[in-house]
């Protein structure tokens, strides 16, 4: 095959085994994960248990074609199972996001060897994939990296380090992004992408303290004479990593936007929960207009930005390009997530901002959706670029 696969590997779900799939991953987020999740966010610990369960559930294979041992879930089905995920805890979602990234532009953008040597480990979730791009220095601007990977005999040398390496501790195979051609120009053209097992001169050297996103590690990353053989080039040939990311992150961006569907629906039932049971003059406030006002903007913001979501995913099953609509969809449902956190705050009143309840975590976590996969700031820029380009005169 070449190096580009066509995803034909992939077929739309039909319905009744998207709605029993999701209805499954539902019951296992009542069940397992919503008990739990505030007691484990606020020590910042490691969901193990979920994780396993998770594993059992043949998540780690979502999206890999059956081929391969995964589901062949396609994404629509994927955004609609991240959602349910992130009602319960969105942390656990982070936990697949870059893991399932790595395993598309393994098959995406990577040789038959790669494919069979990888997809199936990480079907099973026994490797389980983190992706190192940002730097200390570079984040929306992804071709200032420094880390740099030298050619020697049949291996690459590769020294630098990456920061927000989500996975970082308890991953074991990264998607590496190194500069392999300094004097490209420009830059994006000398960027090399290395699918790169954990080992020898791979340090995880510290862990970032975070608002939200809690018991999900996000580390800094070293690479000090790391060694990869140069058959986990990603395809084989230098100079495309910066194409097979982006490509990538189409994907990581529709994650992100369902995501913050998820918190956001999750604020919202709580909030409707509690205004039907919370009384203030005689009455529940859910019959007092500023409260309905606020319930019914939610809800209809919610429903938006899952039809966003939604029309991203499907694009992109098609095979099409879907910057545009996954860069809308995410910028879209990640702001209406940091609006629909606050007003659920907001009924809540007090209780808001009580540990007592999980409305504040949800807030705590809204931000992170709207940095992830590249912020809103850029998103608008791709946006805009997009939008010039379609309605060129």
């Amino acid at each position: 095959m070449s190096e580009e696969s066509e995803d034909r590997e992939i077929h739309p779900t039909a319905d009744g085994v998207r709605s029993e799939i999701v209805e499954t991953v539902k019951r296992f987020v009542e069940r397992e994960v919503a008990p739990v999740a505030s007691e484990l966010e606020h020590r910042d610990e490691y969901p193990h248990e979920i994780v396993a369960t998770m594993k059992e559930l043949g998540l780690f294979g979502a999206t890999i074609p059956t081929h391969w041992g995964g589901l062949g879930l396609d994404t629509r089905t994927y955004a609609m199972i991240v959602e349910e995920l992130c009602v319960g805890w969105m942390s656990i979602s982070g936990i697949l996001n870059t893991h399932l990234l790595l395993a598309y532009i393994i098959r995406r953008f990577g040789n038959d060897k790669q494919r069979d040597t990888y997809l199936p480990r990480m079907a099973q979730g026994e490797l389980r994939g983190a992706l190192c791009l940002s730097e200390s220095h570079a984040g929306s601007d992804v071709q200032a990296i420094r880390t740099v990977g030298r050619r020697d005999g049949d291996d690459y040398l590769i020294n630098g380090s990456k920061m927000w390496v989500t996975n970082a501790r308890h991953g074991n195979l990264y998607a590496l992004v190194v500069k392999t051609d300094l004097e490209a120009d420009p830059p994006h053209r000398g960027m090399s992408l290395f699918i790169a097992p954990k080992g020898p001169g791979v340090t995880v050297s510290r862990d970032i303290g975070k608002l939200g996103y809690k018991g999900v590690d996000t580390c800094e990353v070293a690479f000090e004479d790391y060694r990869v053989p140069v058959a986990n080039l990603l395809g084989g040939r230098e100079g495309r990593g910066m194409q097979q990311v982006l490509n990538g992150l189409e994907v990581g961006r529709v994650n992100i936007a369902a995501r913050a569907v998820g918190v956001a629906r999750a604020a919202f039932e709580q909030a409707i929960r509690y205004s039907q049971e919370r009384y203030t003059f005689g009455k529940p406030i859910c019959e007092h207009q500023a409260i309905q006002l606020k319930l019914a903007d939610m809800a209809t913001k919610i429903e938006a930005a899952r039809l966003l979501v939604q029309q991203a995913a499907s694009k992109k099953d098609k095979g099409e390009r879907c910057d545009l609509e996954a860069g809308m969809a995410k910028l879209f449902a990640s702001e209406m997530c940091a609006e629909v956190t606050l007003e659920a705050m907001r009924v809540h009143g007090g209780y808001g901002f009580s540990t007592e309840f999980p409305v504040e975590r949800y807030y705590r976590d809204a931000p992170l959706m709207i940095i992830g996969e590249g912020t809103n700031e850029i998103q608008r820029t791709i946006i805009a670029r997009q939008l010039v380009k379609k309605y060129a005169v």
